[in-house]
């Protein structure tokens, strides 16, 4: 009997055939590689991204107001709107300048504020796979908000649905709405007598409050407060906004060495308790040995001696 053709052997199973992969099961996620629950339908997708670019876009009507009342023109605010495109750098910029600060340390401030569109980018960038092409359009989209809808979404073709649409929709109602704002501030008068300027720093930390989570994102907000707070009136306006950027870095070490002593002190405390139970277990494992079993070389040493009594010249007896 050919040995394919052969039953297999009483009490077993005979080996089954590897099973196609199924047709309908989920993909893994296009960056991370983790199979999502359930893919989010595109209507879904361009819901949310629509009403995050509209209720941020409409922010921008805030920005140019104040852009307005810091002394800058219809066309540098729309400028600034159209090629920066990061409201918090806007906002900080404006700010500074209306403070009587100096082009300089505003446009510092604002650079600082910006850097975290790069990081955004390096993210982005593994998950969208832009054409090379587009990667200087897609770029000029890289903020907050364009990043965490497109973040939120479980596979490659939701992320770039949401990006796209966070994006056209923000970059078009925030430029409409900070030329509407800078042509009517000449309407509305003094901005200040309105309350405007405090618009910007309240969108600020609108976006900033649900970044705020764990204590050292609590640590890093208080300490950037105090430092802005104690050295306005020490220091010219826009160097306290650069001064508390350090809190970052400052509460990062201080949390570093503290979870570093945390696992030394941890690690410590499991060596010690494996050497005290250790320390018993191989006192049992090796007893001392009894003279009774311990062999006796003396015993041995007489046996393989000859007898010193016996006379080398005695007759034997022969061996029968």
């Amino acid at each position: 009997m050919n040995s394919e053709n052969r039953p297999p052997p009483h009490g077993t199973s005979a080996p089954s055939a590897p099973s196609a992969p199924d047709a309908a099961s989920p993909a893994p996620h296009a960056a991370s590689g983790a199979y999502p629950t359930s893919r989010k339908p595109d209507a879904a997708v361009v819901r949310d991204a629509l009403g995050v670019g509209i209720a941020v876009g409409l922010s921008g009507f805030a920005f140019g107001v104040t852009s307005a009342g810091a002394g800058l023109s219809v066309a540098q605010t729309c400028a600034l709107s159209l090629l920066v495109f990061t409201g918090a750098s806007q906002f900080a910029l404006v700010g500074a300048l209306a403070g009587g600060g100096g082009a300089y340390a505003a446009a510092a401030g604002a650079f600082f504020l910006g850097v975290r569109n790069a990081f955004y980018g390096l993210r982005l960038s593994q998950l969208l796979q832009v054409p090379g092409a587009l990667r200087p359009l897609a770029a000029q989209w890289v903020i907050d908000e364009t990043s965490a809808v497109a973040l939120a979404q479980p596979d490659r073709r939701g992320a770039r649905i949401g990006f796209t649409v966070t994006g056209l929709s923000l970059y078009l109602l925030w430029n409409l709405t900070t030329l509407l704002g800078a042509v009517g501030a000449e309407a509305i008068g003094d901005t200040d007598a309105w309350g405007l300027d405090a618009a910007g720093p309240a969108v600020f930390l609108a976006l900033l409050a649900p970044m705020v989570r764990g204590t050292a994102e609590r640590a890093v907000a208080a300490l950037a407060v105090l430092l802005g707070l104690g050295l306005l009136p020490v220091l010219p306006a826009g160097v306290p906004v650069l001064v508390s950027a350090l809190a970052a870095p400052a509460v990062l070490w201080a949390h570093g060495r503290r979870t570093a002593r945390g696992r030394r002190t941890a690690r410590g405390a499991t060596w010690r308790r494996r050497d005290a139970t250790a320390s018993p277990r191989t006192e049992d494992a090796a007893p001392p040995r009894s003279r009774d079993a311990a062999p006796s070389r003396t015993d041995d040493a007489a046996t393989s001696r000859p007898d010193a009594t016996a006379r080398p010249d005695a007759p034997q007896e022969d061996e029968r």
